[in-house]
């Protein structure tokens, strides 16, 4: 009885199950690892990048730091750890090394794991040296449907990067990101700090060339919108809005 049980079990569970199609899983090209549950820093030391590379933050910058610490209240002061990783970040130029992280980790007087779980769950935090100009592709779906290989393909073949690469000159590091925040403009692409939002080919062909004779592109959306306004136009509040008292009983 309890084979026939089982197989009937079997048999069921046979049938139940469907055919599933799914897309490749889409991985970054930089290791990011989340510390409540990996206790050991996946840093491999480089000639760049090791215990011996020289980082403290400039006159300037520590002031700022304090600044940043001040604002939290006492007993709180590590909830600044990430402006403060961002500021060593921006210090060293776009990257953030392992020294960067031991110096915040000394002025918030935190254990230098901490540091390290924060720099390596937060993908913003560049944990290998990047390029003067770092090019973040958004290939999530929104993006992906709007054209995002097309933009990859175009990147490729204007500076033959891959993901994770960085041209011979120094110039570009092209990453392939997750959502960028800025699906109703897809498809986008940041670099550094700022966004290029309804992207064609043609669009990203001219903000390369622009980068690369060293001028800076205009940010922002390509097809002639202000912001994240409908493409096609407004279809509500067309008119001017109506005055005080509309639709208000007279008497009151």
């Amino acid at each position: 009885m309890l084979s026939s049980l089982a197989r009937a079990l079997t048999s069921t569970s046979v049938r139940s199950v469907r055919n599933v199609h799914r897309s490749a899983a889409a991985c970054s090209d930089s290791l990011f690892v989340n510390y409540r549950y990996h206790s050991l820093l996946q840093h491999r030391d480089s000639a760049d990048n090791n215990v011996d590379t020289p980082f403290e933050f400039t006159a300037e910058n520590l002031k700022r730091a304090q600044a940043i610490i001040s604002i939290y209240p006492d007993g709180h002061k590590k909830a600044a750890v990430i402006p403060l990783l961002d500021l060593a970040q921006r210090q060293v130029g776009n990257w953030l090394p392992i020294t960067a992280m031991h110096e915040v980790a000394k002025l918030l007087d935190m254990p230098r794991m901490r540091v390290y779980e924060v720099a390596t769950f937060y993908t913003m935090f560049m944990r290998n040296p990047v390029g003067k100009y770092h090019i973040q592709v958004c290939t999530t779906t929104p993006c992906w449907l709007r054209g995002s290989d097309d933009i990859m393909v175009t990147i490729h073949e204007k500076l033959g990067l891959k993901p994770g690469e960085t041209t011979k000159d120094g110039l570009f590091t092209l990453s392939e990101v997750e959502c960028l925040g800025a699906c109703v403009n897809a498809p986008m692409m940041q670099i550094n700090d700022d966004y290029y939002e309804d992207l064609a080919v043609a669009d990203t062909k001219e903000i390369l060339d622009t980068l690369t004779a060293g001028k800076k592109p205009k940010a922002g959306p390509r097809n002639g919108r202000f912001a994240a306004e409908p493409a096609g136009g407004l279809t509500s509040l067309t008119g001017p809005p109506p005055g005080p008292g509309f639709m208000v009983r007279d008497d009151l």
